[in-house]
């Protein structure tokens, strides 16, 4: 029996593709309504997940309840109650923008009144109104991107599944696209999204990170600040950044280094290390000014190159 309160409902989902495993028992829930970010690196599980969570793709073993129906045992009405954008443009780039709207609109068997209502939402959170007739290959991206999720919701659909929906888009693109996502998710659309984007993620209300096809984390992006990195983390702006980080990951009281830019991040294994301690390191004894450092909140991308290092080491063990 499923929870009413959710709309998607995984139970130790597993693909296998011969002896390797690229989704390997995971399990989550998401709320009606919610805006669920899936975030992992290149080849972690993602799209392989999303494609058996839309019916596309039989599961080895486990299953899911999107919507109310078994992917195992009802993918073809998954399908009839999801909206899929997938992670390259599902539009047809020789039909024009009217001509594309209407073929997704017979595929999910609206007509009539129910059709002309949608088209013009679809156009209007396109901002292609009076642009019927353009063809779809010589819109900008953004517009673009913005069609294709319109087309994906046109049958009012109660889940969208995007996969990868920004990638190589600009950023004042991804940002008016994240505004129609939160008017979807406002209007009572569940969305699970995709991403490679971490600060895309700050606007999920919750989060789940996938590696080598594992659930390694989940939480909103506050309780990920705050329950996986317990340890100081400190900010430095150095002269001399790449040699610093030499320096400090030789210390037995760093536990990690990455480089943001032209900042070091630092998460130290001893709370007892200060400033001042870093400062004395660098400046006094190797010469290299400290330009700034300071304690700092991690970003969601402490976290998640914390928890691939912390889950590398696991696998190597």
């Amino acid at each position: 029996m499923t929870n009413n309160n959710f709309e998607i409902e995984v139970n130790k989902l597993t693909k296998l593709f011969g002896k390797f495993t690229a989704v390997d028992q995971i399990s989550f829930s998401v709320k009606e309504g919610e805006i669920f970010g899936f975030l992992g690196a290149n080849g972690a599980g993602k799209s392989t997940t999303i494609r058996m969570l839309i019916g596309i793709l039989e599961p080895t073993s486990g299953d899911a309840i999107v919507s109310g129906y078994s992917i195992k045992n009802n993918p073809d009405m998954v399908k009839k109650n999801i909206g899929y954008m997938s992670q390259k443009f599902s539009l047809y780039n020789d039909l024009t923008v009217a001509e594309n709207i209407r073929f997704f609109a017979g595929v999910y068997g609206l007509s009539g009144k129910k059709y002309e209502e949608r088209k013009k939402w679809v156009l209007k959170a396109a901002n292609l109104e009076n642009m019927e007739n353009v063809l779809t290959g010589s819109l900008p991206g953004g517009i673009k991107q913005r069609l294709a999720l319109g087309t994906a919701v046109i049958h009012e659909p109660k889940i969208v599944f995007l996969d990868e929906p920004t990638s190589g888009v600009d950023p004042i693109s991804r940002r008016n696209f994240w505004d129609l996502i939160n008017d979807l998710s406002g209007r009572g659309t569940t969305v699970l999204v995709t991403t490679h984007y971490l600060d895309e993620a700050e606007f999920c209300n919750d989060i789940i990170l996938i590696n080598a096809g594992k659930l390694i984390a989940q939480g909103n992006s506050k309780a990920l600040k705050t329950n996986y990195i317990k340890n100081p983390i400190f900010e430095i702006e150095s002269e001399r950044v790449v040699e610093s980080l030499e320096i400090l990951e030789k210390e037995k009281w760093v536990g990690e280094t990455s480089l943001f830019g032209n900042y070091i991040h630092v998460i130290l294994n001893d709370s007892t290390i200060n400033e001042g301690t870093i400062v004395d390191l660098l400046h006094n004894k190797n010469g290299i000014g400290v330009k700034r450092i300071e304690k700092i909140i991690p970003t969601l991308e402490d976290v998640f190159i914390h928890l691939l290092e912390k889950d590398a080491k696991k696998n190597v063990l």
